[in-house]
């Protein structure tokens, strides 16, 4: 159980009655005991809403044998979702003053997201974003007005930190409803263009000022994330299993389906824990490059639970696509997975060159697994087992190695 992270009350007021509007001013970097708060949380499950329908209608256009329109809008549904919740997460690591103010405008930044998540299903089906592009900039406008609370709050570089975000945010809104206006054909196009400004934005905010995020508290709202997208990428992959069970009696058929894509789930979750990333967050360069990263980790994550309804729906034969073009729905985005968390944060905690192949070994042999036919999603889920079992053993043989040596080293 997590508890909440508020700052210390002002001390010229009772106890228990801190004022309901607050400064919004910087947080300490250095903060004992900083954990992700209640409302934190709340928010994360809100956003996976919309994340689970990307999911859904990535499923059916894969089935249906339109994979890559379907990866396409996946992408650019997913960029608006992720985007959005990480803009939230570090301004709350620098600022959160849990005022109602502040309460009340994140709670605007759900429903953003779920009037965003209303409109994924028109993206997709009918290439139609007015849904899509009018959630997230209630996300974004709710943000920008977070920006100049900041800004109102602050003098100085930090002042002018604070006016660079909003006036960034503010100005991305205005080429983003290219999306709506433009002719189809061009929307990719602004989706590139719009997605390279946003990101752009913080690098330039903070060039003079960087804001005092929490590595700690970082490091622990991108691992929850990563958790509930894993766990809906479980319930997706239940789902779907649970239904080739009961409408086709297909249990013998979906089991080595099940069983392999469990394993990968299970990988994925060690895989990304086994090393404490707060340590290496030790500059906005580092921070900036491992935080958008965790777009590819959070939608291949979420990728692995659409493929496995693929993978289902095809053997019971709702989907109207090859058993290769099945495996590789899984085989994929589980690669993509075992890389991208590989090169954010895991090879800094490897020592030696088999303790760094581990990862890029089992990533390629996982894509190998894709022309195995029927049962290329469970040699992937045992391939990905194999990988953390490996690298345990050679971090455990390494460990007894150094306690030996120390063991035989003579006390001065």
């Amino acid at each position: 159980m997590t508890s909440s992270s508020t700052p210390a009350p002002d001390p010229s007021r009772p106890p228990g009655r801190a004022r309901p509007l607050r400064r919004l001013t910087a947080r300490g970097r250095g903060e004992a005991h900083r954990v992700a708060t209640p409302l934190e949380l709340f928010f994360d499950l809100c956003f996976v809403v919309a994340i689970a329908q990307a999911g859904m209608q990535l499923v059916h256009a894969v089935a249906e044998g339109h994979a890559g329109e379907g990866i396409l809008n996946y992408a650019m549904v997913f960029f608006a979702i992720w985007w959005a919740w990480m803009n939230f997460t570090w301004f709350a690591s620098a600022y959160d003053n849990d005022d109602i103010l502040y309460r009340v405008v994140t709670l605007i930044q759900i429903a953003g997201v779920l009037v965003l998540a209303a409109g994924v299903s028109q993206a997709f089906e009918d290439h139609d974003y007015l849904a899509v592009v009018l959630g997230y900039v209630i996300m974004r406008l709710a943000l920008t007005s977070q920006w100049l609370r900041v800004a109102g709050s602050s003098d100085g570089p930090e002042r002018t930190m604070a006016l660079r975000y909003a006036a960034g945010v503010l100005l991305c809104q205005i080429g983003w409803l290219g999306l709506v206006f433009l002719p189809e054909g061009a929307r990719p196009w602004v989706f590139l263009v719009m997605a390279v400004l946003e990101m752009c934005v913080p690098p330039y905010a903070e060039k003079d000022h960087p804001t005092s995020w929490h590595p700690h508290h970082i490091a622990e709202r991108y691992g929850l994330f990563t958790i509930i997208v894993l766990g809906e990428t479980i319930a997706a992959a239940t789902v779907a299993v649970k239904t080739g069970i009961e409408e086709n009696d297909a249990l013998a058929d979906v089991l080595p389906i099940a069983a392999g894509g469990l394993l990968i789930i299970f990988a994925a979750w060690w895989i990304y824990f086994v090393v404490p990333i707060h340590g290496h967050l030790r500059s906005n360069k580092q921070a900036f490059l491992w935080g958008y990263g965790h777009y590819v980790v959070f939608a291949s994550a979420a990728a692995i639970g659409a493929g496995l309804e693929v993978a289902v729906e095809h053997t019971v034969g709702k989907a109207h696509i090859s058993t290769l073009a099945a495996s590789a729905a899984v085989t994929l985005p589980t690669a993509l997975y075992l890389l991208t968390v590989w090169a954010l944060h895991s090879r800094y905690f490897k020592v030696g060159i088999a303790q760094q192949l581990v990862l890029p070994t089992a990533a390629l042999l996982v894509i190998c697994c894709t022309f195995l036919g029927e049962w290329a999603v469970f040699a992937a889920g045992v391939v990905s087992a194999l990988a953390v079992a490996t690298g345990e053993t050679l971090t455990a043989r390494m460990s007894f190695g150094e306690r030996g040596t120390a063991a035989r080293t003579p006390v001065a």
